[in-house]
């Protein structure tokens, strides 16, 4: 089985280090000081438990690694249409397609029956790049847990979790998805497959969608911002436009609102990943975590005035900063 994890930052290089310790065939597609120090002095993880070092096959060009069994993106979703072709040479006729992506994936609507089967969504695959690049019978969901950071080139710190959960849009216990759990779970990771993956999708994105912009726009850590009166009032209604959506969708949340917002709080004082980006400089997930829910609410004909709202801000917040076109 040859994998290759395409985008080997903090999750991906996590992802990668796992593997090769298991004695996967694992490629990374890396760039920069980061794969210069991978290819120099092995990609290092340190953990709670310790730390190690792994010699890892790496490149910058797709062309040097060929087709794969699975390719694992774990990308920023903005950064995934723009590669799609320089990713070609990793797909052959059998290749999966691991979409490890944030927020709203663009084949949220493949075999999801009724009549929004095969709909496309702008925000987070515009002009189809990835639904006609790949193409949607490739795929297969994931939803990543893990938190990771790169604290150097080369050197990834974990920093907690190690699910990955696994779902087949059709919700089907395939054999592709059940041989790449029975991989992560050989190399330490818990995939499970799941039949309703779109359902951990939203409760993942309930919490993105709304802590992140506001923590671009706030400064606040999660700590603050879901436990002070105004900010928890602006998440909670933009977790109840959310859920309303999704509700429509046929999604099933575990969990009520408050319940996820006090999650938040419990995780400290967190500096979200959209706050980290603005913070260094890079270009932050607006559409993918906020962009795609409003386009879910014009598709679901749902009213989303907090959603609006935020989004308006953080794209202003963002563009004024040099981080969003």
């Amino acid at each position: 089985m040859k994998i290759c994890i395409f985008g080997a930052g903090a999750i991906g290089g996590y992802m990668g280090v796992k593997l090769a310790q298991a004695g996967a065939d694992v490629s990374l597609v890396a760039r920069g000081p980061h794969l210069a120090a991978m290819k120099e002095n092995g990609l290092t993880l340190i953990e709670e438990s310790g730390t190690s070092t792994v010699s890892v096959t790496a490149s910058d060009n797709p062309a040097d690694l060929g087709p794969q069994d699975y390719v694992i993106v774990t990308l920023k979703a903005h950064s995934v249409p723009p590669v799609v072709d320089k990713m070609q040479p990793l797909i052959g006729p059998d290749t999966t397609i691991v979409s490890g992506v944030n927020g709203v994936p663009w084949w949220y609507f493949h075999k999801i029956g009724g009549p929004l089967e095969g709909t496309r969504l702008e925000t987070v695959d515009p002009g189809n790049a990835q639904w006609d690049g790949f193409g949607p019978d490739r795929v297969l969901g994931c939803v990543v847990y893990p938190a990771a950071e790169v604290s150097e080139p080369g050197v990834i710190k974990h920093i907690e979790g190690n699910r990955f959960s696994l779902g087949e849009p059709d919700g089907s216990k395939s054999e592709r998805a059940m041989a790449l759990s029975k991989a992560l779970g050989a190399a330490g990771l818990k995939a499970p497959v799941r039949p309703r993956l779109r359902d951990e999708i939203w409760v993942k994105l309930w919490g993105n969608l709304s802590f992140n912009p506001i923590s671009a726009l706030t400064h606040a850590t999660l700590d603050v911002l879901c436990t002070d009166p105004g900010t928890r009032a602006v998440a909670r209604n933009m977790m109840l436009e959310a859920q309303e959506i999704a509700e429509k969708l046929g999604v099933k949340f575990p969990i009520d609102v408050d319940r996820r917002i006090d999650g938040g709080a419990a995780v400290g004082a967190h500096r979200t990943s959209m706050l980290q980006d603005l913070d260094a400089g890079r270009p932050m997930e607006i559409d993918a975590l906020l962009g795609s829910v409003q386009e879910l609410g014009r598709v679901t004909q749902t009213e989303t005035p907090t959603i609006d709202t935020v989004l308006g801000l953080t794209r202003l917040r963002a563009r004024v900063a040099g981080l969003y076109s």
